[in-house]
Order: structure tokens, then sequence, then C-alpha cells
């Protein structure tokens, strides 16, 4: 099968065009004419989701190989040492970022996740409705994203509408109309101005809250006519606790 007809029925799923200016989502490495013969989804492209994959894959993932502008390629380094690899193997590279996030991955995460029903949804960020302590909000969010520890601002105590952008979406504080915001990668000046404006952050992650995004399109490529197999994703972050440690 030819990489055009993937990307078409891709491109009517979650139309390309809907990607914001900055990003780079579609074909990244190969050619629209391209034959492939099994299709792998993978949050991201490295060396050891590269290795286990098979000649003339194609390989869909959410983060962009090839993100800004590169000046140079060493072969020695990321993310050049994997376009090499690629056209070695005669595999491809397609992305699907900011516009299956607007299209499906919040939706997906507050459906199928948490289980309950999205109030209302603008570009990144989806709302839900809700009747919790900020605690017991915690508690809840902790348990269905299987995350022991939760970096939170507690700035407000009774909630009745929360936002989530999965990923990295500090920047939309300042855009917020919810008592809570559930997202990745905050940082310590997000949570100084919530904290002054009465609104309470529940950091998940930015891995934990777009590892999602392979399963969304294993559901619509189940009747596809290439094989599709998903990579094990592992965030490249890892955990140190110090043997002196008290906790």
């Amino acid at each position: 099968m030819k990489i055009e007809q993937v990307y078409a029925f891709l491109d009517t799923l979650s139309p390309f065009e809907l990607q914001e200016a900055w990003d780079n989502s579609g074909l990244i490495v190969g050619s629209m004419q391209d034959e492939v013969e099994q299709i792998c989804l993978s949050l991201e492209l490295d060396s050891e989701v590269l290795q286990q994959a098979p000649d003339k894959t194609l390989f869909i993932t959410h983060h962009p190989l090839i993100f800004s502008a590169l000046k140079r390629l060493d072969f020695t380094k990321y993310p050049a040492n994997i376009i090499k690899a690629l056209a070695k193997k005669e595999c491809a590279a397609l992305a699907m970022h900011t516009n299956i996030d607007k299209t499906h991955l919040n939706r997906y995460v507050v459906e199928r996740i948490l289980g309950l029903k999205v109030a209302k949804s603008s570009d990144f960020v989806c709302y839900f409705d809700t009747d919790m302590s900020f605690d017991e909000l915690c508690t809840f969010v902790s348990e269905k994203f299987g995350i022991e520890h939760l970096k939170v601002v507690n700035g407000a105590q009774n909630i009745k509408r929360v936002a989530i952008c999965t990923g990295s979406g500090g920047d939309l504080i300042g855009e917020i109309e919810a008592e809570c915001f559930i997202s990745g990668d905050l940082k310590y000046h997000h949570a100084v101005a919530a904290k002054e404006n009465g609104l309470g952050l529940i950091d998940i992650g930015h891995f934990e809250s777009e590892r999602y995004f392979t399963g969304i399109l294993e559901e619509y490529l189940k009747k596809f006519p290439l094989k599709v197999i998903i990579a094990d994703s592992k965030n490249p972050f890892e955990y140190f606790h110090s043997k002196n440690s008290k906790n």
C-alpha cells in the first residue's frame, strides 16, 4: 500500500490543516508514492522503536521526528541518526500532533480514561463538570491515570468545573475558565500565577497524558488492509529515590 492512501485516511480522520503554524505534522520522512508493508504506532520515534520494526514500515507518531528547522545533519546525533536509519530500512515517518490534539486526544482522555462527559471544548482544552473537593479530585486523577505522585497547586477547594489539556498546556492558564486545570510540564511561574488567581493545578506529566495516542489510532486502523503494531513507548524520565530519603 502506498503512503498517500494512509495519509488520505488520516487526513479525513483528523485534518492536517488543523495543526498549529509552529507544528510539523504530516509526512516527515519518505515519499507519498512509497510502498509500506506495515504501520507502527508510537508516541515517539527513537532508536529502540525503530530497531524493533521490519523494513518498509510506516511509523505514525504523535510527536514529530523533526520539529524545528535543521541546519545540519550529524548522523551521530538525534534526530539525524533516526533519519539515516529510516532511509536505510526504507521506512517512513509521519506525525499527527496538534491536529489530533484538537480533534481526539483531549476528548478521549476525558471520556475514556476519566469516564466523564465533556461539558465543552475549545481547541486544546476540554472541560468537564464535577462536585469534589480539591483533595478528592487529586485522588480521583491519581487513580485514573495510575500516577502515584502528583505535583499540584491547591488554588481552590471546591471544584465544580475542570479544564484539561494533554501534553504541555501551561501557557494556556490565563485562558482557563474553571476552578482546576489538569495538564503536563507545568512550570514554577505557572504555579505562582495559578495560586494567586485561585486556580488549582494538577500536573500529570507530558508522557502520562499523551500515551493514549496509540490506542486512539489503533481503534480506527483495525480494519485497515495493513498490519498495525503498537510500539512500547517509554517515558525518557526516570524517578530516582535516594536510599537516605525518609519518604
